[in-house]
Order: structure tokens, then C-alpha cells, then sequence
């Protein structure tokens, strides 16, 4: 089973980032039902329950988050795009909530990513050899793009089983954010 660890979105934020959708070639959009913001990336595991109790110990205030402008990865401009995405104003309470997922998880054996946590929605996946016109007046035309005060209440297990038409995600758990008692 292939799982990873997310907050979703309501579908009025998802709304939202619809609308940012474009011709852009090669531009692979993100399905609304696949829109989050990735906490931590288990991969492939046999280990549902372990990871299921692992999360339900983490304790963490809710919070709100703001999606606030758009960018690309490679982030340098003579590299080809790879990813579009929307960027996330940096709330403390965003990057506790990502250590403390991190924490559990490692402690019963998932190593975290080798690079920092860059928080963001991805919005396309571009397969190019080329830098592209396009991307740069979409990230022009979009730069003051921002979603204020999404109120943030859980973050969720998902599954995801990759097929022909795509990823399709499965809630296997969600679980509240709360203070410690």
C-alpha cells in the first residue's frame, strides 16, 4: 500500500484552485480530488495500523494556513519546468505540525526526506526539455494569487493506487488536531 500523510482542502479552496487552470503545453493539471498539501511521503508499506497509531499520539493546536502566490520547481528560470504550484505563507504552527509527524513516523522506522520542508500545492506536472513561454506568464499573471484563512482542523492518511488514468486517493485515517492535555 502506497500512503502518504496530508491536509486536504475544502471545496471551496479547490474551487479556487481551479480556477488557475491553463493551456500550457505539456501541462499535466491536477484533479481537484488529488489537490493537498503533503506532510510526509511513506511510500510503499504493509504497515497500516503502525502508522495509524503513530499518528494518533501527535498533538497540535488548530491553526489556519494562507495559499499565497504561485512558483515552479526547478525554481531557476533557464532550467525546464517540472512542477507548478501554490505556495503557503509560513505559519509555525504548519512547520510544528510537520515535526511532530515526522517525529512519530521515525520512531517506528520511516526516514524523512533528505530536504527541507517546502510546504505547497502542487498544481501541474510539465514533462519539457525546454523552458516555456507559457509558465512564465502564468506565474506573471498569477504572482498575487492568495487564499486567506483556511482553517486547519485535521490532516489525514491517505492511500494511493497509481493506474493508467492517474492517482486515485483513499482517506484510510483522519485524525483532529488538538492540544495535549
Amino acid at each position: 500500500m502506497r500512503l502518504f500523510v496530508a491536509i486536504d482542502f475544502p471545496d471551496s479552496v479547490k474551487d479556487q484552485l481551479d480556477t488557475l487552470q491553463t493551456h500550457i503545453p505539456t501541462a499535466r493539471w491536477v484533479k481537484r480530488h488529488q489537490m493537498h498539501l503533503t506532510l510526509f511521503f511513506l511510500g510503499e508499506t504493509d504497515r497500516l495500523q503502525d502508522i495509524k497509531d503513530a499518528l494518533a499520539s501527535v498533538t497540535a493546536a488548530p491553526f489556519e494556513l494562507t495559499l499565497a502566490s504561485v512558483g515552479r520547481f526547478p525554481k531557476r528560470q533557464k532550467q525546464p519546468p517540472r512542477v507548478l504550484w501554490v505556495g503557503i505563507d509560513a505559519d509555525p504552527a504548519l512547520g510544528q505540525l510537520h515535526k511532530k509527524i515526522t517525529q512519530v513516523l521515525a520512531e517506528i522506522g520511516f526516514e524523512p526526506e533528505d530536504r527541507l520542508f517546502n510546504p505547497h500545492i502542487t498544481l501541474a506536472r510539465l514533462k519539457t526539455r525546454e523552458p516555456l513561454p507559457e509558465v512564465d506568464t502564468f506565474l506573471n499573471a498569477h504572482d498575487v494569487f492568495r487564499v486567506p484563512s483556511i482553517p486547519i482542523t485535521e490532516f489525514t492518511l491517505f492511500s494511493s493506487m497509481l493506474s493508467s488514468q492517474g492517482a486515485h486517493y483513499e482517506r484510510e485515517a483522519v485524525f483532529a488536531l488538538k492540544t495535549a492535555l
